[in-house]
């Protein structure tokens, strides 16, 4: 390839291609579902504005260009929710969303005191499913997202790092 993917914190000025790269990546979990109006997909960019400036939001870089990003913030109960993780489909499955996840749980849990950490995928979504089992997650439940898709729940505590991908 030529040059490395550096994982970072987000800046302001990466949220349009966040917005942007969000927008690409979803499109196969759409087509997996059926369901082209997903929350990743019906996200406004000022929404990403605001999550960047809030949240805890680190992103992958090939040169000045955002190959990956993942976001997470800490919930009333002391675990940090995990979300839209997402890497250019050109570079997926290279460990790139590994990276992410290890970057953004060792945020949370050092500069916002998370214990836990919690995500969702939707229940189809094998590829997730497969990357977050080998980082150390397992399932603790069901839900439904907003988007009417079935999600299952994903946890892990702090401190524990399964083998990046």
């Amino acid at each position: 390839m030529g040059m490395s993917v550096t994982i970072s914190a987000a800046t302001e000025q990466d949220a349009e291609q966040i917005f942007k790269l969000q927008y690409l990546c979803f499109q196969s979990e759409a087509a997996l579902y059926g369901n082209y109006r997903i929350d990743p997909l019906v996200q406004t960019l000022d929404s990403v504005r605001a999550e960047v400036a809030e949240d805890c939001v680190f992103v992958a870089r090939l040169g000045d260009e955002v190959v990956g990003s993942v976001r997470g913030s800490v919930t009333e109960d002391g675990a940090a929710a995990i979300g839209k993780l997402c890497v250019h489909p050109r570079l997926q499955g290279h460990g790139i969303g590994a990276r992410l996840l290890k970057a953004a749980e060792s945020a949370l849990a050092e500069e916002r005191g998370a214990k836990r950490f919690r995500l969702h995928t939707g229940h189809r979504s094998e590829v997730n499913l497969r990357l977050y089992r080998k980082v150390g997650y397992t399932a603790v439940g069901t839900s439904e997202g907003s988007d009417g898709v079935p999600m299952i729940v994903l946890e892990k505590p702090a401190g524990t790092y399964a083998a990046t991908a």
